[in-house]
């Protein structure tokens, strides 16, 4: 298979895992926070293991420290500018300010279509750094931490998902059209990133250690800025952290099982 159709390929795969994540909504209409946070935590372990394994760790192998460190340097602020040009929401559960066992996510307002698109716009915002990490792993030559990547990122898509299907539920969409509408959220712009992540390395020679960095150094920001807080607001912040540890875990293993 052509390089440009495999990266093609395991991008759309990782990034429609968002579906993934709506399929909850067939057989309930509510989840609990405990359940939500801890999702929310393994997903934020498996993708600060692939920031270290699969990003930062190769970019010093193939060129220096210097360079790995411009990228982060330049990278997790982008994101934070990002963040603020594209407006997103959180979720509560029921207006509480603390969880409570039974606790329920529900919307803050009453304005759930408008929630629905800029939990949307935020999750699709968070998946271009990651498609962009695929295609300069692959336009490096760098085929296992590609993949490697894109483990880490299907996996870590699934709770993006269900943190955008909730929302959209409410909204009055079939249960189709949210499933639609959520795998779309990473399977358009994550293929994308990750053809220009890859056009750029081919036209751009020895661009990986900057442009790992780079994609490293934003997924640490939505970890700490995004993840983790929203994991450890309502209670559950054990859960959160025993689950991000078990992510973590889960990272070095398929690092470790590809030889990354």
């Amino acid at each position: 298979m052509e390089p440009v159709l495999t990266v093609l390929l395991v991008s759309l795969l990782a990034g429609c895992a968002t579906g993934i994540g709506a399929l909850p909504i067939l057989v309930t209409e509510s989840v609990s926070h405990r359940v939500y946070d801890a999702a929310l935590g393994l997903a934020a372990g498996i993708m600060f293991g692939a920031a270290v394994f699969a990003l930062i760790l190769p970019g010093m192998e193939i060129g220096s420290l210097a360079e790995v460190l411009v990228g982060i340097l330049l990278g997790g602020p982008f994101l934070l500018v990002a963040n603020r040009a594209i407006p997103h929401v959180h979720l509560l559960i029921n207006g509480r300010k603390t969880g409570e066992p039974d606790a329920e996510i529900e919307p803050e307002d009453a304005d759930t279509t408008r929630r629905a698109l800029l939990v949307g716009g935020s999750i699709t915002l968070h998946n271009v750094p990651e498609g962009l990490a695929i295609g300069i792993a692959f336009g490096s030559g760098l085929e296992g931490v590609g993949v490697a990547l894109a483990i880490a990122i299907a996996i870590q898509n699934v709770p993006d998902g269900f943190a955008m299907a909730i929302p959209a539920s409410r909204t009055g969409l079939s249960d189709a059209k949210t499933i639609l509408y959520t795998t779309l959220s990473g399977g358009v712009p994550e293929p994308v990133a990750a053809l220009a992540g890859f056009a750029l390395v081919a036209v751009v020679t020895q661009l990986f250690p900057v442009a790992a960095g780079f994609a490293a150094g934003t997924m640490i920001a939505v970890i700490f800025r995004e993840m983790i807080p929203q994991s450890h607001g309502h209670g559950y912040a054990d859960e959160a952290t025993l689950t991000f540890l078990v992510g973590f875990a889960i990272m070095l293993f398929v690092d470790t099982a590809l030889a990354v």
